[in-house]
């Protein structure tokens, strides 16, 4: 019996093929030589592992490069088609649904609206279902293949029981780590959506054997931002998701900050003013009540009929650029709301970035980050505000679906490249009848 603590040689494998396979994966290509001097592990282990990796073909070789009066160095990369990703973004108006390769390129995506039937836990886990076999049937992709799928939802995730622990999942050199999401065992406090721990995976699990990992979409967003995006190389962020509601996600020292019940980061409920707007949550007063796409379209009050949310927020963008008074007014104020936010999260958690993101912070982002970094200069303490910066994303609007898809991924690169068990090992991998 192997005494507690005490690492197995299968311990040491899977470590060092998670450490070529992470730096691979986000500094690649590089040649053995380079990944020796970057992760100081011996020119046999390189050796061993890399030809591990290849023969696996999680790996491949990709070109060389020309050495010191040697022979030319060949560089190595993650094989892109080797596995997929799932990632889905449980939004406002619509649950959409993307495959990927491992190298993030969209392969297939499902957009579906939510109907009458609005957020209605049943109806959302359809949707996702529907769309996974759509994805798939699209693409004739193996199930086999598919290393998970990722769900990015509104509210508060409850992290239930991980199909396969991980030690969490935070890139090498990308200033970022975190623990897994719920899987099966996820139940979903959404206040502002109707959900009242609603057991998402199991209701998902009823239709699909695939791995599931259950995240906040702001934590998703926030996630593929780092790795990817405006956030990448800081090691205290804050990623702030900007749509239909407001939320954010909390980097410190390099790992996200949860809190004892996942709820950090329900930064769109904190206060700007006691006994102000109603919001979506059922409190008065909250961040979002004032700068949400939801609570601006509604407060403008002139958006076109029957549009929708991102259809009155680009009316209410395009009426402030042509001059209107009260479109300009309104803008104003949400950009002064949004700095003086911001300086909260200054003066709190110090960070050295902030970056702003989701569909109505890109599309608003550009006339409004003037405002924002001025009412954040004049709200937040001197000191720490002079060493933030204040930036936009970078990934689109599609950031939550990609940080979704980065659930399994992370699952994937710590595991050092093994694939992950079925949850019903006699059923046929993907979806049920």
């Amino acid at each position: 019996m192997t005494a507690r603590g005490k690492k197995t040689v299968r311990d040491l494998r899977r470590g060092s093929r998670s450490t070529l396979l992470r730096r691979l994966y986000f500094d690649g290509p590089l040649s053995r030589q380079e990944l020796g001097s970057i992760t100081g592990l011996s020119g046999g282990s390189i050796s061993n592992v890399t030809g591990e990796l290849l023969a696996d073909g999680l790996i491949e070789e990709c070109g060389s490069v020309e050495s010191d009066g040697g022979r030319p160095r060949i560089l190595l990369r993650v094989a892109a088609g080797r596995a997929h990703l799932v990632g889905v973004d449980v939004g406002e108006t619509q649950v959409r649904v993307a495959l990927f390769d491992l190298a993030r390129t969209e392969l297939a995506a499902s957009d579906r609206p939510l109907d009458d039937r609005g957020h209605d836990a049943g109806h959302v886990a359809e949707l996702i279902l529907a769309g996974l076999a759509e994805v798939l049937e699209r693409t004739g992709t193996d199930p086999g293949t598919v290393l998970g799928v990722g769900v990015g939802v509104p509210g508060i995730v409850e992290q239930g029981a991980v199909e396969r622990g991980g030690a969490g999942y935070g890139g090498v050199g990308q200033g970022i780590g975190s623990d897994l999401g719920g899987g099966a065992g996820a139940v979903v406090h959404g206040q502002t959506v109707g959900w009242d721990a609603v057991p998402l995976g199991r209701m998902l699990r009823a239709g699909t054997d695939l791995p599931l990992f259950v995240d906040n979409g702001a934590k998703t967003l926030g996630q593929a931002e780092m790795w990817f995006g405006a956030g990448r190389g800081a090691r205290h962020a804050v990623v702030a998701l900007f749509g239909s509601g407001v939320g954010a996600c909390v980097i410190a020292d390099g790992a996200r900050f949860r809190g004892a019940t996942s709820s950090a980061g329900e930064w769109g409920h904190t206060k700007v003013h006691v006994g102000g707007r109603r919001c979506r949550c059922g409190a008065r007063g909250c961040l979002e009540a004032y700068v949400g796409a939801e609570a601006l379209v509604a407060r403008w009050g002139a958006a076109p009929p029957g549009g929708g949310e991102k259809a009155g927020l680009a009316a209410l963008l395009a009426a402030a650029v042509a001059g209107d008074p009260a479109a300009v007014a309104l803008l104003d104020e949400a950009a002064e709301y949004l700095g003086a936010a911001i300086a909260d999260l200054v003066n709190l958690f110090n960070p050295e970035r902030i970056v702003i993101g989701g569909w109505a912070g890109l599309l608003l982002g550009p006339r409004l980050l003037p405002g924002i970094r001025a009412a954040a200069t004049e709200y937040a303490l001197r000191f720490p505000r002079e060493q933030t910066e204040i930036v936009l994303g970078t990934l689109g609007p599609a950031a939550v679906t990609v940080g979704a898809a980065t659930l399994p991924l992370s699952d994937f690169l710590d595991s050092g490249g093994e694939f992950p068990r079925r949850a019903d090992a006699a059923a046929p991998a993907g979806l049920r009848a």
